[in-house]
């Protein structure tokens, strides 16, 4: 039985990389391929391979760093377990496909060989994100074995502790254990942990050191040295510091010292999972179909079917029977983004802000966290210009599938344009505006400096929330235009064709938006320069930042105005049954 399972795998794998192989044929794909491939190379064998070979592939760590840095990943593996234990709500269902529910569950085959199988299907992609995290090469010491091995373990004990947690959170649910309760559970037991730390380092150890940005973080850092190495902290993260240890030996013998435990801990979990009497059979068919009728529905074109059925949820606003049609579309574009993106939890999001900004400034002093946290914030903003547009696809890259339901709407076409949108730009400008809020609140004073006035911090935070707004609109306009006008190269649905290939077309889309991104914004901050200079003599200068921001943003709407006019000719001339998409 061994061997059927293993020969079905490997002709799995066979059949899709000939199935990808042959959708070369088209030269989208060939010319995304060679870009993706080209990419690939570039990066991993000449930027990795130079820095390594200059002595600049890896972060310096010395012993003292490595064993922060060691309680530090131990502490974010607990933290990711944790998750695993409070939010997901499904019943244990192993994902197979239709083929193979078809072939295994009639087969005289048990339950500990089918879940043999799905890990030993799993181990692929470990291998694979074991050595790109090796390639990476984040930190210094040890060998590329070492640390290749180290990433293993990593990666297959969270395998196995996923596999065992659904299983386990199953075996609650059939005993009468609800969802609310196992999280109030293992909530409570992590907030009482917390606690306990908190106290034992307030009573045990000095008050945290006065962050100065000039003189580094060696107080900051060994302060943290002290609270993982002592008091209850290493006992609590003790079997954690043993799955990540591998990685960070610096040596064949300290490697090999390190490696038995973390083995050790991952012979555990199997046992947990095969002694697991969990039955999964029939969420798994049910998981399976699901999955099948999905693909089908996308390879047939009836996208709107490869959405799974939803738990009907609170929507974002009330769409009233009448007013712009725009809107509408707006409306449910949000409601498709999730159950994050509504009024009540920007408002719950917003107050915590407020108060934890507050207690900083009365309680922080001067002692440069705030700068921190405030130039984090900023670089947030920055990369949300770069990456919203990319991750938000609630516009036509979702849509455009059915466009024609769309175009039966009773609206003007550039109406559509606008609708579409307009929901990521929402989401994206209510993200910025809120990281422009922290970095205002915390950014109270320059460490061991003045006090930043708060009419400069006013005044720079107001013109950048005047500016961001359109120029979120216009890097959104730019996806949605590439759609319009070639939707055979921009990956449309939720279940669009992965792969090298796909990596590339989305590396020349995003030159040439950001191309055409940086010259709409020369009109721009050419109006911007202007007037803040000539403001800046006569009302000063944060009056004068707020007048050239005003002007700037006048101008974006101008452009993002044109440029909806202009997708919504493309969209009235766009003919999806004409196979436009293929």
């Amino acid at each position: 039985m061994v061997g059927a399972l293993l020969y079905l795998e490997f002709h799995s794998r066979l059949n899709r990389l000939r199935s990808r192989l042959r959708r070369l044929r088209q030269p989208k794909y060939l010319l995304g391929a060679i870009v993706g491939g080209a990419y690939f190379c570039y990066y991993f064998f000449w930027v990795l391979m130079g820095r390594r070979q200059a002595g600049r592939g890896a972060l310096p760590v010395s012993p003292g760093q490595g064993e922060l840095v060691e309680g530090l990943a131990a502490l974010v593996f607990l933290v990711v377990l944790l998750l695993m234990w409070v939010f997901p709500r499904e019943r244990a269902a192993l994902n197979f496909s239709e083929a193979e529910v078809a072939f295994l569950f009639p087969a005289p085959v048990g339950r500990r060989t089918l879940i043999n199988f799905k890990l030993l299907k799993s181990q692929t992609a470990i291998l694979l994100s074991a050595l790109f995290m090796t390639l990476i090469r984040p930190w210094g010491g040890g060998n590329f074995l070492c640390r290749y091995v180290g990433w293993w373990v990593v990666l297959t004990t969270m395998n196995l502790h996923t596999l065992g947690s659904s299983f386990t959170r199953t075996l609650l649910l059939d005993r009468g254990v609800s969802n609310w309760h196992r999280r109030l559970l293992f909530l409570g037991g992590a907030g009482v942990a917390a606690l306990g730390v908190v106290l034992w380092a307030r009573k045990a150890l000095p008050p945290p050191p006065v962050l100065d940005m000039t003189q580094g973080l060696s107080e900051l850092t060994n302060y943290a040295r002290q609270i993982l190495e002592s008091g209850p902290l290493p006992w609590l993260l003790a079997p954690f510091r043993w799955v990540v240890a591998p990685m960070f030996a610096t040596g064949a013998r300290e490697f090999c010292v390190a490696l038995g435990p973390a083995l050790a801990l991952i012979g555990l979990q199997y046992w947990w999972v095969i002694r697991s009497d969990v039955a999964f059979e029939e969420a798994s068919i049910e998981l399976s179909r699901k999955f099948a009728e999905r693909m089908a529905a996308a390879r047939s074109g009836n996208w709107q079917a490869m959405n799974k059925p939803k738990k009907g949820k609170r929507p974002p606003f009330e769409l009233r029977p009448q007013g712009w049609p725009a809107v509408a579309i707006f409306w449910k574009n949000l409601i498709s983004a999730g159950h994050f993106f509504t009024g009540r939890a920007w408002f719950w999001l917003l107050g915590a802000l407020i108060v934890t900004g507050v207690g900083m400034q009365h309680g922080g002093g001067r002692s440069g966290v705030g700068v921190m946290i405030s130039f984090i914030a900023l670089m947030l903003v920055f990369m949300s210009l770069a990456w919203g547009p990319q991750v938000l696809r609630h516009d036509f890259r979702q849509d455009l599938p059915a466009a024609d339901v769309l175009k039966m709407y009773p609206m003007a076409a550039w109406q559509v344009v606008l609708g579409e949108v307009l929901a990521p730009a929402a989401i994206l400008i209510g993200a910025q505006w809120l990281l422009l809020l922290v970095a205002g609140l915390f950014f109270t004073s320059e460490p061991n400096g003045p006090v930043v006035p708060v009419l400069w911090r006013i005044s720079f935070g107001l013109a950048a929330a005047l500016v961001l707004p359109f120029v979120d609109l216009i890097a959104l306009l730019l996806p949605n235009a590439a759609a319009l006008l070639f939707p055979a190269w921009v990956q449309l649905g939720k279940n669009a064709p992965r792969g090298m290939e796909t990596m590339g077309q989305q590396i020349i889309l995003m030159f040439g938006q950001v191309l055409v991104l940086l010259l709409a914004m020369i009109p721009a901050g050419l109006a911007f320069l202007g007037v803040f200079l000539l403001g800046r003599y006569f009302l000063g200068i944060p009056v004068a930042v707020d007048l050239a921001a005003l002007a700037a943003a006048i101008l974006l709407a101008m452009e993002a105005a044109v440029g909806v006019r202009i997708l919504g000719k493309a969209f009235e001339r766009l003919d999806w049954s004409d196979g436009a998409g293929e």
